[in-house]
């Protein structure tokens, strides 16, 4: 195989990215018939043969089969890529005996035309009542209705022969053998440069094994058993006796019992179905047998469909009652997902057959009144299960149907036949009974008896509702159309009122302020509440329109005499338009109608009277047009016909409010882009009725005539921002679009350049808001960055009103908020923001609170994705960043913040949403450091507190360095009002999941000067000191001598010197004739000053053993009377105040600093001594801890030792 040489240096391009040519050596193997083709015209790809000397001639074709054994050289060129434009089928036939295959192993040909797709084709060819088997060597298979993930398509069609749907399989599932009988065939599909394995299978042959099934069907019951003759071929025979009786394609089956069923294939489930039809007889009471039953296991494994054939006399109605899950009704070709269909059908006395089809899990119970004879059917699916009762059935006599009306005075009512169903009369009782099967009209104003000889007259029957108004001799005005909503509300009706005033006079009618829109006759209303006005002439009955609620229309005024009509279908909710009805002025036009064009982009359609049909001689009709203001309109006709006049002639007058008057004809040339009210007068003449008369359809298209403001906005730059802009007012003029798409809200995504139109569009009636995304997916990844609101397209009309940052983070992240300022203030009852700006921070769309600069929080850490947003007066006037934004490790805490208190005013603080309440399950901390000399007092000045349904509420106080809890108190718990805390300290909250109420707290925190007492109580503290010393001395110089001579070695340090140890000969004296031991004084700058003085030794210690104050013990030397010397402690360190303690440091307590091994072993090791001189000596001995640091003494703790 090589490619073709003009295209040899591009090599593997045209392979896998372009079109070009191949040409490779083929040579199929015995038995296998190879086909190349390709669906593109022979113009644009060939499969061409190679031959001759040099390989000189070609012959090129669309479709090329090869022959076996046989190698040929293939040329292989297209103008499309080639594994696209080509298939490739290698077809072999499995012939098979009774008992053998051959071949027995199924094989392919691995290596030809892999560049191709490729279809592995294998036809079964077997003698009858033989199946052949072939074992999937490998993988097995599963059954699908998609295409393979791995691109090896099986395919399994029964038989070639029919077109039948093929099954299909893939790899990995349990499918190890595929039985097929003859004519079957079998494909494997794979794409380009997939490796085929050389064997796929093993065939093997045998008898086909049929099916025997044991029937009995009862007297009442039909079976037919059918197959669909393109299935494969299946015979079915009945044994009874010694000879069977076989059928190929159907077998009907009645009263047998224990009749044997022999099927003629394995799986005759799969091609044969089963009707199972009973028969049921109903008198005008009752019904034999009155159950609907079936035979649950009958054929359970094949298709069925179960038929009950109900015989039900004349006036006689059965009910049909179905237990268990109801049914639902499904209309057209709707089909029921479970594969279990209902249908029901009955049989008219004309021959009509009506029916209806349900599907299970409905709220249907019951089928009433049935009329005719009825066939109940269900279809059930394979395997389907039943239950042995279906239904039930009952008969009555055919019901007549009683109704009591009571018309309003000058109304009749007329009820009139629309179906064709037989047998079914109206009928009234006045006092006399009457009866109509076609017509009946009722009169008296009076209580009215009706009765119906069938149970559904609204089938059958129409109302009409007719009042007469007359207005000749009476004053006509207000709320005189009503429609009676109460008779008959589930027939068709149609509400009429004929109107006559005096003959020069006009009727008008005044519609709500919403209107009334005009459509074609033969149209119908949305709402399904349609209006038309006939106008009575001499001549004949002229229809204005027909209308529907909400339009353009708003009066209506017709000359002399006319008839308005609603129609409303049965069991539609009345609900008719509140029009008003009133005598109009005197005029010669046949109508007039008021139109209210509506602001913005809008087409209106009106047509004449009696449309498509012919608008009546010598009569006029006109338009009063209202048109908003800043807007032009413009006719446009768009249907017309002109008539033949006899005198006169058609014309079309516009009348503006100047009175000014032009004439135009239907083809001239229409008023276009004008502004202001106008009238549109249309005139006909006297025509020749044989021809087709006047007819128009035009519309009134309006449109605004300001100049709209353009911008085109381009975030492409913008990394992550996105625009939204909305109306804040119900402005109707106001019109937006984005791309020419009128839009109430526009939003330009990120990333994307969009054109934008405003029109009529006050700025102060829109707002513009921005947001932009941070999303950090690994916090060692993520720097540090800070809020800036990025500058918008200056060619927006609309100032900029808040810019939203979300920022996302990872579950081990948290984000570290600082004031670029140096703090931040929160905006709470009574120390709101001054600021010309407040940024609002918000966890998952619950609102954290709203924060300005220049306040005592330092810092803000938050272990949830947060979104922040910027308000300003003026984001123009605004210069550099809002907050400087960090990651960090996750924090035990949802909230923490870092505070420093002022000593000018109480400091409040309040829980995250105050006052709605914090998240359930979120806690929140205040790092609350304390100038020195200085204490705080706490007050809980709001605390609510809600009914938990799971955990607890919580309040914690400690001290900075403290394990002790100063406040611990749950939801259940009492809460003192003030707490005093001697130094800085931290403040957590925690919520529980809340049953009821929310949990919120707001505290106050007023900072109280401390009395310098330190001198006195270290002076006190060193003496007591002292005088425990020599006590001790003195308990163990008695002891010793107790104890004789009994001694342990021991070792002393001296700084300078030698190691003595005792009895050794350099020590003359005993231990308890010398003082060697006792010392007046233990400065430790001089026993461990050298070590201290190492650079090394700070560096070694633990983290929580750093930066912490001590003292060292001295012989007091100073005053003992008077007045104690003033100790001057250093001022706030304000650098050192704006650190920030390390979460994992400030929260988890730390290691215990007493050993964990035992101290008289060898291996115990004390990491105090790692680096001190004396870890090379040990003692046996228990540690003797000296405290050199007064209990008292308030530690100036640092950030390094927390």
């Amino acid at each position: 195989m090589r490619l073709c040489a003009t295209r040899a240096l591009l090599g593997l391009l045209f392979l896998f990215d372009t079109s070009g040519c191949l040409r490779t050596a083929v040579r199929p193997d015995k038995g296998s018939i190879v086909t190349v083709s390709t669906p593109l015209p022979l113009a644009q790809c060939a499969v061409c043969t190679v031959s001759g000397v040099n390989d000189t001639q070609t012959s090129c074709h669309s479709s090329l089969t090869l022959v076996p054994e046989v190698e040929v050289k293939l040329l292989f060129n297209c103008s499309q890529p080639l594994e696209l434009s080509y298939t490739v089928t290698i077809s072999q036939t499995i012939e098979c005996t009774k008992d053998t295959c051959s071949p027995t192993t199924v094989q392919t040909q691995p290596s030809i035309l892999t560049e191709f797709s490729r279809t592995f084709s294998y036809d079964v060819k077997a003698p009858e009542k033989t199946v052949v088997s072939l074992d999937i060597l490998g993988e097995g298979l599963v059954q699908t209705s998609r295409p393979c993930s791995d691109g090896f398509q099986y395919s399994v069609l029964t038989s070639t022969t029919n077109s039948g749907v093929p099954t299909e399989y893939c790899h990995g599932g349990s499918v190890t053998s595929l039985d097929l009988v003859s004519q079957a065939g079998v494909s494997l599909k794979v794409q380009p440069k997939a490796r085929v394995e050389s064997v796929l299978f093993k065939a093997s042959a045998g008898p086909i094994k049929g099916r025997t099934m044991v029937i009995t069907a009862d007297s009442g019951v039909s079976v037919v058993v059918s197959r669909d003759p393109a299935e494969p071929e299946c015979d079915v025979c009945t044994i009874d006796g010694s000879t069977p009786n076989c059928s190929p394609t159907v077998k009907r089956l009645s009263n047998v019992k224990k009749l044997t069923l022999e099927f003629g294939c394995p799986k005759p489930e799969d091609v044969y179905s089963v009707k199972v039809q009973r028969k049921m007889e109903c008198t005008t009471s009752s019904c034999s047998p009155s159950v609907g039953a079936a035979d649950p296991e009958l054929f359970k494994d094949f298709k069925r469909s179960l038929i009950w054939d109900i015989g039900v006399p004349e006036r006689t109605v059965v009910t049909l009652d179905f237990p268990g899950d109801g049914l639902r009704e499904i209309y057209g070709a709707e089909k029921c997902l479970d594969g279990y269909q209902y249908s029901v059908s009955t049989t008219r006395s004309d021959g009509a057959i009506k029916t209806n089809s349900y599907c299970k899990g409905g709220t249907l119970s019951q089928l009433n009144h049935l009329l005719g004879p009825t066939t109940v059917a269900i279809e059930v699916p394979k395997g389907g299960d039943l239950d042995q009762t279906i239904f039930n059935v009952k008969a009555e006599p055919r019901g007549s149907r009683m109704m009591s009306v009571t018309p309003d005075p000058h109304t009749v009512i007329i009820i009139s036949r629309v179906g064709s169903e037989p047998d079914c009369s109206v009928c009234v009782k006045t006092p006399k009974q009457t009866c109509n099967s076609k017509r009946l009209r009722i009169s008296d104003p009076g209580h009215t008896s009706v009765e119906f000889t069938c149970p559904q007259p609204q089938d059958i029957f129409t109302v009409e509702i007719n009042r007469q108004i007359d207005c000749t001799a009476t004053a006509c005005s207000g709320d005189i159309v009503q429609a009676e909503s109460s008779l008959f509300p589930d027939f068709n009706r149609t509400f009429t009122w004929d109107l006559k005033v005096v003959a020069t006079r006009t009727f008008q009618l005044d519609f709500p302020e919403t209107g009334m829109r005009q459509i074609p006759k033969d149209e119908t209303c949305p709402d399904k509440h349609t209006y038309s006005l006939v106008t009575y002439l001499r001549t004949g009955p002229a229809d204005i329109g027909t209308f529907c609620r909400e339009g353009t229309v708003t009066t209506i005024l017709a000359r002399y005499k006319g008839r308005v009509s609603l129609e409303v279908p049965a069991d539609s909710k009345m609900n008719p338009v509140d029009f008003k009805l009133n005598v109009g002025p005197e005029t010669s036009m046949l109508a007039t109608i008021n139109v209210n064009l509506p602001r913005g982009v809008s087409d209106t359609d009106f047509i004449t009277a009696n449309y498509p049909g012919s608008f009546p001689d010598n009569q006029q009709v006109q338009w009063n047009f209202t048109v908003p203001g800043m807007h032009n309109y413009t006719m446009k006709f768009h249907k017309h016909t002109a008539p033949e006049c006899i005198n006169n002639d058609v014309e079309v007058e516009y009348q503006k409010e100047d009175n000014k008057v032009t004439k135009v004809s239907l083809t001239d040339p229409q008023p276009q882009h004008q502004q202001g009210n106008f009238n549109m007068l249309l005139k006909n003449c006297e025509t020749n009725t044989t021809l087709q008369g006047l007819s128009l359809k035009y519309s009134v298209s309006v449109m605004r005539s300001g100049h709209p403001v353009l911008c085109t906005v381009d975030l492409t730059k913008q990394q992550g921002v996105s625009l939204q802009i909305e109306k804040i007012t119900s402005d109707p003029y106001c019109e937006m679009s984005i791309d020419s798409q009128v839009r109430e809200k526009i939003i330009v995504a990120a990333g994307t350049k969009v054109s934008l139109s405003f029109l009529d569009c006050p700025n102060e009636d829109l707002r513009l808001t921005a947001n932009k995304v941070i999303a950090c997916q690994s916090v060692a990844s993520c720097p540090a960055t800070s809020l800036n609101v990025p500058k918008l397209d200056a060619c927006l009309p609309m100032p900029l009103h808040s810019f939203t940052w979300h920022i996302s983070i990872p579950e081990d992240g948290t984000v570290d908020l600082v004031s670029p300022t140096g703090s931040l203030h929160q905006s709470l009852p009574g120390q709101g923001c001054n600021q010309t700006f407040s940024l609002n921070l918000a966890d998952e769309d619950v609102s954290v609170g709203d924060f300005c600069f220049d306040g005592i929080i330092q810092k803000i850490q938050m272990h949830t994705n947060i979104s922040i947003t910027a308000t300003a007066r003026d984001f123009s006037k605004t210069s550099g960043p809002f907050l400087n934004v960090s990651f960090s490790q996750d924090i035990p805490e949802t909230i923490i913040y870092r505070v420093i208190p002022r000593t000018s005013s109480p400091t409040l603080l309040a829980t995250p949403n105050w006052p709605q309440g914090m998240k359930p399950s979120s806690t929140v901390s205040w790092i609350v450091d304390l100038p020195s000399q200085y204490q705080a007092s706490i007050e809980f000045v709001n605390v609510s507190q809600p009914k938990c349904q799971d955990w607890h509420t919580g309040i914690t106080v400690k001290m900075l360095g403290y394990e002790r809890e100063l406040l611990s108190r749950r939801e259940d718990e009492g809460l003192e009002k003030t707490l005093l805390v001697p130094n800085s300290f931290y403040l957590n909250m925690s919520n529980c999941i809340p049953e009821e109420g929310h949990f919120g707290v707001m505290a106050k925190i007023i900072l109280e000067k401390t009395s310098n007492s330190l001198p006195l109580i270290l002076g006190i503290a060193g003496a007591c000191l002292l005088l425990l010393i020599v006590l001790v001395i003195v308990c163990v110089i008695l002891k010793k001598k107790k104890k004789g001579k009994m001694k342990k070695d021991s070792s002393i340090y001296l700084g300078k010197g030698n190691i003595f140890r005792p009895g050794d000969s350099h020590f003359t004296k005993t231990r308890a004739d010398n003082n060697s031991h006792i010392y007046s004084s233990i400065d430790d700058t001089v026993v461990y000053g050298n070590l201290l003085n190492k650079a090394g030794y700070a560096d070694n210690l633990p983290d929580h053993l750093k930066g912490i104050q001590v003292d060292a013990y001295h012989t007091f030397t100073g005053p003992t009377d008077g007045q104690l010397p003033v100790i001057n402690e250093p001022e706030l360190d304000t650098e050192r105040d704006k650190l920030f303690l390390d979460p994992s440091d400030t929260f988890i307590p730390s290691r215990p600093r007493t050993p964990i091994d035992r101290q008289d072993s060898l291996g115990f090791q004390d990491r105090r001594m790692m680096d001190n001189e004396l870890y090379t000596f040990k003692s046996t001995g228990d540690i003797n801890t000296i405290q050199l640091i007064d209990a008292d003494k308030r530690w100036q703790v640092s950030e390094d030792s927390l």
